[in-house]
């Protein structure tokens, strides 16, 4: 190792935070030198609670949403509309709709969208099991709700083909209050909310 600081230790912390997204050497090395502040207790804390989310973390078996549980808190909810379910990229997604408070039915994370480019096929996503989900009965629309760019119309596509055979199924899309290549997760609530109420069918072009 070519070292920079004092410390072999505290140069290791530096490199690990420093692998985390968004993150330079120069700001991995102020939340390590912030870490140093705090009592050993607390880092401690701080530690397990990471150790804990990596190995005890699960995803919902209905949904895929991630979850405490084997069924998530919104799935097992007996007040959220089961005949209504939102298909989103990631968990993200989750988030900002439910933020809006708009929408009370359930929802369906595929884990990503379709990009050849990418390397993400249909059946690297969780889109077979959404159909399956269909077929159990007792789902009365699927709102597509996918980022509005090429990766997701292509999604949108797919899915609404896969899901052709049941003729009495309502599938729509957000309303486009969204704008084209904005990711769902950073589109603001206000606009969100109203993309979801007044959703609109889906349409094959």
């Amino acid at each position: 190792m070519n070292q920079q600081y004092s410390s072999v230790l505290l140069e290791k912390a530096v490199d690990e935070f420093a692998k985390l997204p968004g993150i330079g050497r120069k700001t991995a090395l102020r939340l390590v030198l912030h870490l140093l502040k705090l009592d050993v207790a607390t880092v401690d804390h701080f530690a397990n609670s990471i150790t804990t989310l990596r190995h005890d973390v699960k995803h919902c078996r209905v949904c895929h949403n991630i979850s405490d549980e084997e069924v998530c808190g919104i799935c097992s909810n007996p007040l959220r509309d089961e005949s209504t379910v939102c298909v989103v990229e990631n968990f993200q997604d989750v988030l900002a709709i439910e933020a809006t408070t708009q929408f009370h039915g359930l929802y369906h994370v595929l884990g990503g969208v379709i990009s050849p480019m990418d390397g993400i096929a249909p059946s690297d996503l969780e889109i077979d099991s959404l159909v399956e989900r269909v077929g159990k009965g007792g789902i009365d629309e699927i709102i597509l709700a996918l980022s509005s760019t090429m990766e997701g119309d292509t999604t949108n596509f797919f899915i609404s083909r896969k899901l052709s055979a049941f003729t009495d199924l309502k599938i729509t899309v957000l309303a486009r209050g969204i704008s084209v290549n904005d990711e769902l997760q950073y589109t603001d609530e206000v606009t969100l909310g109203r993309s979801i109420v007044n959703r609109v069918p889906f349409t094959i072009k």
